[in-house]
């Protein structure tokens, strides 16, 4: 019984998220800080998951800013996704040896 109680407020809640725009903005959005505040939400929140996980994953907290130093360096020169993550994590891994 309570996994269907679980189950039917996961879609409740699922639902609610997913209509809501659609019954409060019915109108094309004009307001440029409302646009630019929408635009930038899923980097934002993208970023408030990704960054905590990165500091935590390796279990050391220098390996892993050696690792982001190296994303951010790479990702500054646009180079391809592939290419900063592989470098990132060996950059990481590379760095666990030393410290």
């Amino acid at each position: 019984m309570s996994i269907v109680l679980y189950i039917a407020v996961m879609a409740l809640v699922t639902y609610i998220v997913r209509m809501f725009p659609l019954t409060f903005f019915r109108r094309k959005i004009k307001s440029r800080f409302l646009k630019s505040f929408l635009f930038y939400i899923p980097y934002a929140i993208l970023s408030a998951m990704t960054i905590p996980a990165i500091f935590y994953s390796t279990g050391s907290v220098i390996t892993a800013a050696v690792g982001t130093i190296i994303a951010v360096v790479l990702a500054y020169f646009e180079l391809p996704l592939i290419v900063v993550a592989l470098a990132a994590s060996a950059g990481a891994f590379a760095a666990g040896f030393f410290i």
